[in-house]
């Protein structure tokens, strides 16, 4: 069997998308006939059936639903590959830096102000994030690097080096009783019936159950605290971006967080590596 290509591959996920042939034909700036006939010399050359069609629509097979998953990352590796190229060919680009706004601020700053002094570093480009993008930007191709958090942020198939290790914080709105406490722990801040823990998304986009509100950006969550309608537990440098209405109370028994530096593992970037070398002597000499 020859092997699939790109164009079959997008053709393909447009009509499983949408599950009709006019709107992925109009997504894809084609003609539906031509699309139709692409889709079944698919099918035929794959030797399934991918989708059912009848009078009532289209609907995946269990085979079709299978394509769809590996279609979707197959094409965001070409894609990937693609900017990855771009990029290396431009001696003069700087290197994407991906970090959560606001998170490790002050590892950041040392991390610019150290290379800032190297005349060999690579120029550093920031790319400021929400929680959890980070790795999709790296597999993506749209950063080389990425400040992360273990054990919160998703570092499956990446290197990494460790940087630095701190403990977590409560944020609470300034007004609350907890605000008068000189530390809190993992039980005082899990059941406040006027203040419900705020859930972030996991890895997988799924929510926690839970009263608090699902939060997504930093500017949703902040903005909660100081109306008194949540709470949240952060390492203790995240707290740059809090507001005068927010008091920072240290959670004593709070798992620890290690930021690491992470780059994919395919990367042979001269740059990059010299960038990760920086930071990981940046952090060694300062301990």
């Amino acid at each position: 069997m020859d092997d699939l290509e790109t164009r079959e591959l997008r053709y393909f996920v447009a009509v499983a998308e949408e599950l009709h042939f006019g709107r992925a034909a109009g997504r894809l700036g084609i003609a539906q006939p031509p699309l139709s006939r692409a889709i079944a010399r698919l099918e035929r050359r794959l030797g399934v059936r991918l989708l059912d069609r009848d009078r009532r629509g289209v609907a995946l097979t269990d085979a079709g639903g299978v394509l769809l998953r590996e279609a979707g990352a197959a094409l965001d590796a070409v894609a990937a590959a693609a900017r990855r190229t771009r990029r290396a060919g431009d001696p003069k680009r700087p290197l994407v830096l991906a970090t959560k706004a606001g998170a490790s601020h002050e590892v950041l700053r040392q991390l610019l102000d150290t290379v800032a002094g190297e005349p060999e570093a690579p120029p550093i480009e920031i790319l400021l994030c929400e929680v959890g993008e980070q790795a999709q930007l790296l597999r993506d191709g749209h950063a080389d690097v990425a400040l992360m958090h273990h054990p919160y942020d998703d570092l499956a198939g990446f290197d990494s080096e460790d940087l630095c290790v701190e403990g977590q914080v409560a944020i609470v709105p300034a007004g609350h009783p907890l605000a008068s406490r000189a530390e809190l722990t993992l039980a005082d801040v899990q059941d406040v019936p006027d203040l419900p823990i705020a859930r972030w998304p996991r890895l997988d986009g799924s929510y926690p159950d839970g009263p608090g509100p699902e939060v997504r950006t930093q500017s949703q969550l902040a903005q909660l605290v100081a109306l008194g309608r949540t709470l949240l537990v952060i390492p203790a440098s995240s707290r740059a971006w809090q507001w005068p209405e927010h008091v920072a109370v240290p959670v004593v028994d709070a798992p620890e967080v290690t930021t690491v530096i992470a780059w994919p593992p395919s990367s042979r970037s001269l740059a990059v590596a010299s960038l990760v070398g920086v930071a990981a002597g940046m952090i060694m000499s300062a301990t």
